[in-house]
């Protein structure tokens, strides 16, 4: 890939948080080892402290040794050297010392340096930096990407969005969503697209179901304080599922060209039926309050299972089970396409027999389940599966999703990010959840959630788990 000439300032918000140590950071580095970043740069770390270009560096250093790739594994030394850090914190009335340095790193990395703002920092702050990078000339031809819930209820969102857009042209505004990044994820249009095999068949006629399930065994580690104010819902639901449903129900977009597949996504959120408060399960793990930093009488959910109407030709009819949650049984990530159980001379054939399903795990992998002839005398049918690893296909080069959509940043590709059109679908299609949650059913750590989710995926019940 040839270099860009342009140099780049990235400038990264909250650049000792969590989500930095991470994500971002991590993230950062790999672009350094796969040779993806201009040709020039200089990354700016921001935060309240004061700390030192020398102290900031040795503090990546600690992140990437933690988190990797380790720094004995790349270009480490030459990759230090552009590291830079402004203190002083950075408002509307006080930008700290980020003015300074922002002025020497495009001393370094070019005058006409195109300014990367990544907000890694909680949602509350967004209002705020956003005001600054405008009242301090850091808004214009800048690109900056804000990190999920963009927004936090309908108000707050339409309130967030018309403060970003007087501060921002709509084509330089990054609204990341990580799971758009996964490379299994971006399989779910070109596989359909590209293969006549299953776009015929990606329709009510032949799917019966689609399940979009994430469970996990983790815990919410040091984001207690953030996690117990945001929940699963603002958390996963009305973002990366609700995401990977439109990517998955999407039709035909006129090109894969950012335009068109942004179009294509949104124009699908619009069908997404309100949510049903009747039929969304809510759960609380047992032992969630008395996490430090979760409030003692906390209704915050950490499981929410969803089902999902699309009311279009295309999907009217089929349901979308949607299902997340923190410390259950088995970790997973996983698009299961369920196709109806065939009529013919066959009688009595299993439910749930013949599955696309994508794994949106690590590099991904899509596996087809169906039912084939046992070898020998008798006619028996057994199940089979074939899969599809796609880091295994010729000169396959994945990208973990934060890398991937950084590089997008970087080089001003637009595809995967979310816009404004769509995510106020997405909060027309919430607000019945939000403003009549059902209260939170216990349920125990290492299961597979509150007993009355397996009511959602009825009659067959969730591949998954139960």
């Amino acid at each position: 890939m040839a270099k860009d000439e342009q140099g780049t300032v990235f400038v990264l918000f909250g650049a000792t948080g969590d989500l930095a140590r991470r994500m971002v950071l991590p993230a950062f580095y790999t672009l350094a080892i796969e040779d993806l970043l201009p040709k020039d740069w200089i990354l700016v770390g921001n935060g309240r402290g004061d700390v030192s270009h020398e102290d900031f560096r040795a503090h990546v250093h600690d992140v990437l040794t933690e988190f990797g790739p380790a720094p004995d594994t790349g270009p480490w030394e030459q990759f230090s050297e552009r590291l830079r850090f402004a203190g002083g914190g950075f408002n509307s009335d006080d930008p700290g010392s980020l003015l300074d340095v922002i002025s020497d790193a495009r001393a370094k990395a070019g005058a006409g340096a195109q300014l990367v703002h990544y907000l890694a920092v909680p949602p509350a702050a967004f209002p705020e930096v956003t005001k600054a990078l405008g009242a301090h000339d850091l808004a214009e031809n800048a690109r900056v990407v804000y990190e999920k819930p963009f927004g936090t209820s309908p108000e707050d969102f339409r309130k967030l969005d018309r403060l970003v857009h007087s501060v921002l042209d709509e084509s330089q505004v990054y609204r990341i969503d990580h799971f758009l990044g996964k490379e299994a994820t971006q399989d779910l249009h070109v596989l359909r697209f590209a293969n006549e095999l299953f776009a015929a068949m990606w329709n009510r006629e032949h799917i019966e179901s689609v399940q979009i399930d994430v469970p996990e065994t983790l815990d919410i580690d040091d984001r207690a304080e953030f996690y117990d104010a945001t929940g699963a819902v603002l958390d996963m639901l009305i973002t990366h599922l609700f995401q990977v449903a439109a990517e998955v129900a999407m039709e035909p977009p006129a090109s894969l060209g950012a335009v068109d597949l942004q179009a294509a996504r949104e124009t699908v959120i619009r069908k997404f039926r309100p949510l049903d408060p009747a039929e969304v399960v809510l759960g609380q793990y047992a032992g969630y309050r008395d996490v430090e930093g979760v409030a003692k009488r906390s209704r915050t959910e950490t499981y929410v299972a969803a089902k999902l109407w699309i009311d279009n030709p295309r999907w009217r009819g089929v349901p979308f089970l949607l299902r997340t949650g923190k410390r259950l049984a088995k970790s997973e990530q996983r698009v299961n396409i369920i196709l109806r159980t065939p009529s013919g001379p066959f009688r009595s054939l299993p439910d749930q027999a013949n599955v696309l399903s994508f794994s949106l795990s690590g590099s991904g992998e899509i596996a087809v389940s169906l039912l084939a002839k046992r070898p020998g005398v008798e006619l028996e049918l057994d199940p089979a599966s074939v899969r599809l690893p796609l880091a295994e296909l010729p000169a396959a080069e994945p990208l973990p999703p934060y890398v991937r959509l950084i590089h997008d940043v970087l080089v001003g590709d637009r595809s995967l990010f979310t816009r404004p059109d769509g995510l106020a679908a997405v909060w027309k299609v919430a607000r019945p959840l939000l403003e009549n949650k059902p209260r939170p059913a216990t349920y125990e750590p290492g299961s597979w959630g509150p007993a009355r989710a397996r009511k959602l995926a009825a009659p067959h019940g969730w591949l998954l788990g139960q």
